[in-house]
């Protein structure tokens, strides 16, 4: 990992919330940071027609040379397509960027040459079989600092039918895989995918409390309502807290590396876990 990566990806895992806006859209974007969302993504693939790329392009090299402009990471298109170079050319014009999000990621190479093209951190987005069987491969890419994943279009691409049981295995089996590998080669905790209905806020926070609960840093939104419930489902509860807190101040006060708090046996996972709920 070298210092540039190395730099983003204390900042990558600390942001909780990441927020799509179509580069077509630039006026919605002082809206997406208005939500609080972590990071703000302005999209320049799948948000945008072909025939509205170039226009895309320009209105967002509008934005970054404005006295508006705040740090913004960008989608871009995949590597090796026509699109992808005009996007890195974009991107060449834009030192203040925090990164980029390269679409259908599936080599090294795709993302070593984005790194050394433009000298920004890469997030590699996995959505098709290929990019799944290369994550180990991937992770080892100079430049990388976490993985994502499109799961809609890695359920087209296994066949697997979307919002059934068998879709939650999949599911599960791709952020199983994308943890271990960031953890065994020292990248930020990969970003859930989106929630496609905005509208659904329980159904946002359960999954929420289930991809923290596995250990992964974040997740994409598509819609500024759903920053505020992904902060809220992350916050810990009361209880939690106070557990915490009595576990520390014991462990602080008595120095034993074993005790008992509420009949729980604490050891050193344990204290550590509650240290890190307290922040």
């Amino acid at each position: 990992m070298d210092s540039v990566t190395n730099h983003k990806t204390n900042i990558i895992s600390q942001n909780k919330t990441w927020l799509f806006v179509p580069a077509t859209r630039i006026d919605r974007v002082a809206k997406a940071f208005a939500s609080d969302a972590d990071a703000v993504i302005l999209d320049l693939e799948d948000a945008v027609a072909p025939e509205d790329k170039a226009d895309a392009r320009k209105a967002l090299q509008q934005y970054h040379d404005s006295v508006d402009y705040q740090s913004i990471w960008v989608r871009i298109n995949k590597a090796g397509s026509e699109e992808f170079f005009k996007d890195i050319v974009l991107c060449q014009k834009m030192p203040n960027l925090a990164g980029v999000l390269l679409a259908k990621a599936e080599q090294v190479a795709d993302i070593e040459s984005v790194h050394q093209l433009i000298n920004l951190p890469v997030i590699a987005l996995i959505e098709s079989a290929v990019g799944l069987y290369q994550v180990d491969n991937m992770a080892k890419a100079v430049g990388l600092a976490a993985f994502s994943y499109g799961f809609l279009d890695l359920c087209n691409d296994l066949r697997v039918q979307v919002g059934t049981p068998a879709a939650d295995i999949i599911a599960n089996q791709i952020r199983y895989q994308l943890i271990l590998t960031s953890k065994v080669h020292q990248l930020s905790p990969p970003i859930d995918t989106v929630y496609p209905d905005f509208n659904d806020e329980i159904g946002l926070s359960a999954r929420v409390s289930l991809w923290s609960q596995m250990g992964m840093s974040g997740m994409l939104c598509i819609h500024p309502k759903q920053v505020a419930v992904v902060q809220h489902a992350l916050k810990p509860t009361e209880s939690e807290l106070s557990f915490a807190k009595r576990v520390v101040e014991e462990y602080e006060r008595s120095g034993q590396a074993v005790f008992e708090i509420d009949g729980q046996m604490v050891d050193a996972p344990v204290i550590e876990r509650c240290r890190q709920l307290l922040g």
